[in-house]
């Protein structure tokens, strides 16, 4: 096994420099780059100290049975309803907050709307399956209707609202995830 391969690799799929790694472990750039480059190998304790920030261990780390569900099906999906803005969300692909996008399909009674989300990074992108909906990005207002689709960068406080007498469905995707 090529440890430092496999490291850098990890690093790359968490978006962070060597810098960053390093800073994150208290090691320097330059040891973070030696393993890297196996060059060096870190002591039992360093190593756990740097799966831990790329997000794993030292078991996941060593196996090379790392199956990724690839097919989700009814029974995975988490619903939640929140009766008081009116809506549900069911999260079709379950634990996708560790994912780069999450996928939720949010139902919205009329009268309700999703919870308000203040500004971040990343990109936002919903598809309207059923009646229509109003997005709201800052002071601004769009209407989409079913079979229409909006896209957005999220550097507005942003939500959706249903003004019509029909439940609307949205799949609604967030990169990085937020919801």
């Amino acid at each position: 096994m090529n440890i430092g391969e496999k490291i850098k690799h990890l690093r790359v799929k968490n978006g962070l420099t060597q810098q960053e790694l390093a800073n994150r472990c208290e090691l320097s750039k330059g040891f973070i780059s030696q393993v890297e480059r196996d060059l060096t190998s870190p002591s039992i304790a360093t190593l756990v100290d740097i799966l831990e920030c790329l997000g794993t261990n030292l078991k996941d780390f060593f196996s090379d049975n790392t199956e990724e569900k690839i097919v989700f099906q009814k029974d995975d999906v988490f619903l939640q309803e929140n009766q008081e803005l009116g809506h549900y969300i069911r999260w079709i692909v379950p634990n996708s907050q560790k994912n780069r996008m999450e996928p939720i399909l949010i139902q919205i009674k009329p009268g309700g709307s999703s919870e308000p989300d203040t500004p971040h990074d990343g990109e936002e992108f919903g598809y309207v399956i059923g009646g229509s909906v109003f997005l709201h990005l800052g002071n601004q207002k769009f209407k989409v209707r079913k079979g229409e689709s909006f896209y957005y960068k999220p550097s507005l406080v942003h939500y959706l609202s249903n003004e019509s007498r029909y439940p609307a469905t949205v799949l609604w995707v967030s990169s990085p995830p937020s919801f």
